[in-house]
């Protein structure tokens, strides 16, 4: 990564550095249920999954319909075929569940400090804002620019969080 300031370099490097080593302690400690359901549904997921279950279930088909004759047909009316493939879809669901809400959690954390940290950035930028307005009344140059008014007006991070309420409120009624 090259950057034409050092000290933001350093500090972007020491921040990514952080952050790292904060993803990788918090990826070391799920409890071992949540270990075992992403253990599941990494395999579920995956293309062996599909070849197993092609060749158990085909397997499972062709000896009931008496195209295979190397067991006796033991579920003709494939009742048990369907029970178990029920059963496993209950399970596989919740596991898959288990990850989606660990991941959702993990990216609520992260869209959190994404907020915060725009909102810093918007209370520093009105900041300098301000710096900007005193320099330019100093050196007597004139600020024509209306949204230049707007940016030196500090954000509430609460009336944002409201608005967006209240437009999902207003969007939810519509529809």
């Amino acid at each position: 990564m090259t950057m034409s300031n050092p000290e933001m370099a350093a500090a972007l490097r020491d921040n990514i550095a952080r952050l790292t080593a904060r993803q990788h302690a918090e990826a070391r400690q799920p409890s071992l249920s949540d270990r075992i359901a992403d253990r599941i549904t990494g395999f579920t997921g995956s293309m062996t999954f599909v070849a197993l279950h092609l060749l158990v279930f085909g397997a499972w088909i062709l000896v009931n319909l008496g195209v295979l004759p190397i067991l006796p047909r033991f579920d003709p009316s494939f009742v048990v075929l369907a029970m178990v493939a029920s059963v496993e879809a209950i399970f596989l669901s919740t596991f898959v569940l288990i990850s989606q809400n660990r991941m959702a959690s993990a990216a609520d954390r992260r869209a959190d400090l994404d907020l915060h940290v725009n909102l810093l950035a918007e209370h520093e930028l009105t900041k300098l804002a301000g710096l900007v307005q005193r320099i330019a009344e100093k050196l007597d140059v004139a600020i024509d620019d209306p949204q230049f008014h707007e940016i030196r007006k500090d954000i509430e991070p609460t009336q944002v969080l409201d608005a967006l309420d209240e437009t999902r409120r207003e969007e939810n009624v519509q529809h």
